[in-house]
């Protein structure tokens, strides 16, 4: 669908919405009574909430999903090796303990035997078998499977490459509760990247092959095995739900039964449904924070996303010369983008790795710390590098076009930035273009762009997963950046330097000055969000890393 139709159709559906939430609410007199009316009216159980998303959910396919959307709704209808707990505490899963050899090249995870799927099917470790196979064979097209396992499952890079079959990867069932994964040499992160997705999660073999190209496209065409089951949902719908799921192993300790999830983005009317009692939590704008500090259930949550201006050397002959990259990467004033536009708790970025996320085996320090800023604002040195990189390409003006998501605080995000570029860089023109997510990731893949605002949130606790993705020819890499040192360096912390933790760090530390001293893309902000939080939700947790939010152990209390 076109990026007009989609726009004018997500702006009519939310308006829609809300005058409907709102006419229902103004019926009632008390809020309380009006709540447990409504969900009597409704049929929904007393443990029910209703929430919104600023984005509709791309796919269920876990083998091809990488937005956050998706990502949290997988984790939410999908039981993995381990789920995490509290402050990312690693609790047992689908596997009950997991140990390591002393050579930490085989990984033994002893899965529990009382794990179902939906329809009734046992968990088996030719569940893990299958999925961890499909996100390697490189006619499904994964893009998180190359990118996580080669260099370091056993044979991915063969197969992904085409080069061997995929019942060569290093992984294999002892039996229907045993695991085991045998690694190319040894990962210091592999416990944590176990826990992500392609790793973590099983797939039902004979449900996926039946479904065929229809897999993770609609609610018929899933199969849960976690907490919830998602129902009445397809790949374009703007509301799902999601029902607890009376197969799942751990039923007993989810005490939430019912999810309800509308698309909207605006900001306003967000608000509008929560003060109105219609749903429990609101993401605030900027414009909205300050309104609303003082309440009670008002809360800001750091965050380990970073967010960055992707530059296509590829697309762009300008953006090929370092000097012109250069001169944007320090065009903008990052601390007024934070303080003003965003007002919310983000910090400003002077580097890749986010702050407080990783800190260095021996000492103690924060990578942020020790690497310290690598790229701050600027604007008569960016003019400068501007000035000699126009004279590199022989060129007195340029043009280029800025890619950018649709929803949130995209739209003021984006007109700063732009505005912040063509004023301290004479002769630049900024062309912004906005689409939905789903269209971004597609224009991304094809590396359709000249700027692409985006972000990353980081997929284990290691600074690899910031700085493996631009290596050269990474999946991940939809920017033409290569740099013969940067892989080196990257390189060696897979290999020869994978036991020699302090070396190890301090070669990623050098990679990060490496990938910003060649300026491949601009550090903007690490993210926080503001919001209000009903205090009828007890126990959901914030996780750091992986999917966003965890609400097995979370609840629906009465209000004071």
């Amino acid at each position: 669908m076109k990026k007009f139709t989609k726009t004018v159709w997500l702006f009519v559906l939310s308006f829609v919405l809300l005058i409907t939430l709102a006419a229902c609410s103004d019926e009632k007199a008390d809020k309380d009574s009006e709540n447990e009316a409504g969900n009597e009216e409704a049929g929904k159980p007393e443990q029910t909430l209703d929430l919104v998303k600023d984005e509709q959910i791309t796919t269920m396919d876990l083998t091809k999903a990488t937005d956050q959307v998706s990502l949290q709704f997988i984790s939410m209808t999908t039981e993995g090796l381990f789920r995490r707990g509290k402050d990312g505490e690693k609790k047992p899963g689908i596997a009950t303990k997991s140990s390591v050899s002393e050579d930490g090249l085989k990984w033994t995870f002893h899965l529990r035997e009382d794990a179902k799927w939906e329809n009734g099917d046992p968990v088996t470790a030719h569940d893990f078998v299958y999925a961890w196979r499909r996100a390697i064979d490189p006619e499904i097209g994964s893009e998180y499977g190359p990118y996580l396992m080669n260099g370091v499952v056993k044979n991915a890079e063969a197969i992904s490459n085409g080069e061997k079959d995929v019942d060569e990867l290093g992984v294999k069932a002892d039996g229907d509760h045993t695991l085991i994964a045998t690694l190319e040499q040894p990962v210091a992160y592999f416990d944590s990247l176990a826990m992500f997705g392609i790793f973590n999660y099983p797939l039902n073999k004979d449900f996926v092959e039946k479904a065929g190209d229809d897999y993770g496209t609609s609610s018929e065409n899933l199969l849960a095995n976690g907490p919830y089951k998602l129902t009445e949902w397809e790949s374009t719908s703007n509301s799902w739900k999601l029902v607890k799921n009376e197969k799942y192993w751990d039923a007993d300790e989810v005490t939430i039964e019912e999810f309800n999830y509308n698309v909207a983005s605006d900001s306003q009317m967000v608000v509008d449904l929560y003060e109105k009692g219609d749903i429990d939590r609101a993401k605030l704008s900027s414009d909205l924070v300050d309104k609303y500090r003082s309440r009670e259930e008002f809360v800001t949550v750091p965050e380990s996303s970073v967010y960055y201006l992707k530059m296509n050397q590829e697309g762009s002959e300008a953006l090929a010369n370092k000097n012109i990259r250069k001169a944007i990467s320090r065009a903008f004033d990052k601390e007024s983008l934070v303080n003003n536009i965003f007002n919310d708790g983000s910090i400003a970025s002077n580097g890749l790795v986010p702050k407080e996320f990783s800190y260095h085996p021996e000492n103690g320090k924060d990578f942020r710390k020790i690497n310290g800023d690598l790229v701050t604002y600027n604007a008569e040195k960016a003019k400068e590098y501007w000035e000699k990189g126009l004279n590199e390409i022989g060129e007195e003006s340029v043009e280029l076009e800025y890619l950018s998501g649709d929803s949130g605080d995209s739209k003021n995000v984006s007109e700063y930035l732009a505005n912040q570029l063509e004023k301290n860089l004479p002769g630049l023109t900024i062309k912004i273009k906005r689409v939905p997510l789903e269209q971004l990731t597609s224009l991304d893949k094809s590396m359709d762009y000249d700027l692409q605002f985006t972000g990353w949130a980081p997929d284990y606790q290691d600074p690899y997963t910031f700085l493996g993705m631009w290596k050269t020819g990474e999946n991940t890499n939809k920017m033409g950046y290569s740099d013969e040192q940067y892989d080196r360096l990257l390189a060696k912390t897979q290999n020869e330097l994978a036991t020699k933790a302090a070396k190890r760090y301090e070669a990623l530390l050098k990679a990060e000055k490496v990938l910003l001293d060649d300026a491949a893309l601009a550090p903007v902000y690490q993210k926080a969000t503001a919001k209000l939080v009903s205090p009828k939700i007890k126990g959901a947790i914030t996780n750091a890393v992986g999917p966003k939010y965890e609400y097995k152990w979370a609840e629906v209390v009465k209000a004071d």
